[in-house]
């Protein structure tokens, strides 16, 4: 396996160096939505491995909001304010929360599977609003944040450096999942959904194979909500940990589609434009027109907007030889 050659790392690689380019010349509203978008996108990796075993998680907030909350409680309560502290602290207990439940998830599969997700996140959310300690409905509010003890006096300029951060920790991880993906154990997440028997067979523990899975996306969900939360500036249970944060992430893995660990980051992109702007125009019937585009992708584009973009791609370099060809002949 050589990531080196890998033209997805290539194009990510690029990608990376393009939008850190950008991000300094774009104004602070656009900075906002690319927080917004990459922080989501974090989460959708995690979702996008577990939907390639055709698991699909309808509570995958229970580790998002985890792992916002770690870092509003920790800056709140220890006076930590650095984010690189915050941000592992949030990733490593969503994963090890993630580790101790997929002990118990790693049995189920299908529906079963997504709905007592979707129950361990209920639980939490229940928690939260319930207990004054950790804020009840209204939350936290979480201060400015320093980056390895720089502390930045305006607002946009700490914004465009978490933004930077981001987007740094994105390309990590993205490049990580897909060498996890090329690996003998990534490779079986498709054989998984295909027949867990004949895994079995090969000597390969399915359930065991599902766990490591598992906690990888919950460590991705709690680094995800971490930098949601310092983006925002604030958490609260009703935005981070309820059942329709699930459903936005599960949106969002089913808009970007399973083809690349690429399309996570287009499709939260694109779902954050889409929800910014359909508020805006229709504020009383905005879900109308985000659930008019499930349908739409469900029922025409079933590979998600990768395969859009991938179904272009292949069309315009099968043109080129046949343009080619005549010059060549004469």
């Amino acid at each position: 396996m050589n990531l080196v050659r890998d033209r997805t790392v290539q194009g990510l690689t690029l990608a990376l160096g393009v939008m850190l380019i950008v991000s300094a010349l774009v104004p602070s509203w656009i900075v906002n939505q690319l927080l917004f978008a990459f922080s989501r996108a974090i989460v959708v990796l995690g979702l996008l491995v577990l939907w390639r075993t055709r698991l699909v998680s309808f509570g995958h907030a229970l580790y998002f909001g985890l792992g916002a909350y770690t870092v509003a409680m920790t800056s709140r309560y220890t006076g930590v304010n650095d984010a690189f502290a915050l941000l592992g602290a949030a990733a490593l207990l969503s994963t090890v929360v993630g580790f101790f439940v997929g002990f118990i998830i790693r049995r189920y599969r299908d529906i079963f599977f997504a709905m007592l997700n979707l129950a361990f996140s209920m639980i939490l959310y229940g928690i939260l609003v319930k207990t004054e300690a950790l804020g009840s409905t209204d939350g936290f509010t979480i201060e400015q944040p320093t980056f390895a003890g720089i502390a930045f006096e305006d607002p946009s300029e700490g914004k465009l450096a978490l933004l930077c951060l981001l987007m740094v920790v994105g390309w990590a991880v993205a490049v990580g999942v897909q060498a996890y993906l090329r690996s003998t154990l990534g490779r079986l997440t498709t054989a998984i959904g295909d027949n867990e028997i004949r895994v079995e067979y090969l000597g390969y523990s399915a359930e065991h194979a599902i766990h490591i899975k598992y906690v990888l996306s919950t460590f991705l969900a709690g680094l995800g909500g971490g930098f949601m939360a310092l983006a925002l500036g604030q958490v609260d249970p009703d935005s981070m940990v309820n059942w329709t944060a699930s459903g936005e992430l599960v949106f969002v893995t089913i808009l970007s589609g399973p083809g690349s660990v690429a399309a996570p980051f287009i499709g939260s992109f694109v779902f954050e434009i889409l929800r910014t702007y359909a508020f805006e125009w229709m504020p009383h019937a905005w879900q109308m027109i985000v659930g008019g585009t499930l349908l739409i992708v469900i029922f025409f584009m079933p590979g998600g907007l990768w395969g859009l973009v991938s179904g272009v791609a292949q069309r315009l370099t099968r043109r080129r030889p046949a343009a080619a060809a005549p010059g060549a002949g004469g």
